[in-house]
């Protein structure tokens, strides 16, 4: 723990911020400046990894340690990261794009192998760097510069990836929420184990209103519910609906009859109902902690297998790793 007490400009760099104007972006970065310096974790504990997008301008407007890799492979850096040294606190800041295209397969594995990494993913719902093209999660029917007629892909539901993967912290916040975001970034710190995080976030120039459905206040408190461990599930501008879960799926109550949500329980399936939320435009959709169920961690795991190993076999050397009996002399 850190004995230095730390404020969120010790967390900011020497570097312009150059986002657009009004991009969701600088809320994401107020907010991860503001929690990390409540984490409780020295400075130079705390490394950044970031792949391709505008998203992946993080690690340069942290000052923190922090590198900007390649495409879609930030998560498999990350781990490396956390292997050679599990003291730190390692967060990988990715986009729909990054995360969900050419960095799926690397998402999926971080995520199944429960390496205590925390994941962090901007979701726009549009390739924004390059230029508007879609992504794997642009709605269906939306035209986009490479959809001009519409979308006939079905999105990807990062959501159901991340709980379908066995992750175990899987939350969902949005960029309008600064609070919020913070409230989620401190909650993944703490979870021991691979935290992914989806966000809402609004690209004015390519993909305006976005999430307007559910963000803007005069329909939000009817149409998003937050997810709060231990609490009610209530929402409303009156906070008088709630949601009860059902063999028939969640169903919309009155505040009185809602459910306390429990993401920590031995199955996924309330996580995966309350996704599911997103499907049904009788629903609210939700935000907040979806699950959170920690189990032991890959790397602790590993260097735990490393040590026993050693213990048996003793240290081995790079020339008896070589020499091993599958090795010949081709005369």
């Amino acid at each position: 723990m850190s004995t230095v007490e730390l404020k969120p400009r010790d967390f900011k760099s020497d570097q312009e911020v150059r986002w657009c104007p009004g991009c969701g972006d600088y809320a994401i970065l107020n907010a991860t400046q503001q929690a990390m310096a409540e984490m409780g974790v020295p400075k130079e504990k705390f490394v950044i990894v970031s792949g391709i997008g505008c998203s992946s301008r993080f690690p340069y407007y942290m000052n923190t340690y922090g590198m900007h890799t390649i495409h879609g492979r930030a998560p498999a850096i990350a781990m490396g990261v956390k292997m050679a040294n599990p003291e730190l606190s390692v967060w990988v800041m990715t986009g729909d794009g990054d995360a969900m295209s050419i960095g799926g397969n690397h998402l999926i594995h971080a995520m199944r192998r429960n390496i205590d990494l925390k994941i962090v993913m901007f979701n726009n719902r549009i390739y924004a760097l390059t230029k508007g093209q879609y992504s794997p999660t642009t709605p269906k029917g939306q035209k986009t510069k490479t959809s001009p007629f519409g979308v006939v892909d079905n999105p990807f539901h990062p959501l159901y990836l991340a709980i379908g993967t066995g992750a175990t912290f899987v939350a969902r916040t949005l960029d309008t929420n600064p609070k919020h975001i913070k409230k989620v970034l401190k909650a993944a710190q703490a979870h021991k184990g691979v935290a992914f995080i989806e966000v809402w976030q609004n690209c004015v120039i390519f993909n305006d209103g976005t999430w307007k459905d559910y963000t803007a206040r005069e329909v939000r408190d009817d149409r998003v519910i937050d997810l709060r461990p231990g609490e009610p599930m209530v929402f409303g501008k009156e906070h008088d609906k709630g949601i009860k879960l059902g063999c028939d799926g969640p169903q919309v109550v009155s505040a009185d009859e809602a459910d306390v949500w429990d993401p920590s329980g031995p199955s996924p399936l309330p996580a995966f109902m309350m996704a599911h939320l997103d499907d049904r435009d009788d629903m609210p959709h939700a935000i907040g902690i979806f699950r959170d169920d920690p189990e032991p961690t890959f790397e602790a795991d590993m260097h735990d297998q490393i040590r026993r190993v050693t213990e048996e076999k003793g240290e081995g050397t790079l020339k008896d790793l070589i020499y091993t009996k599958d090795v010949w002399t081709v005369e």
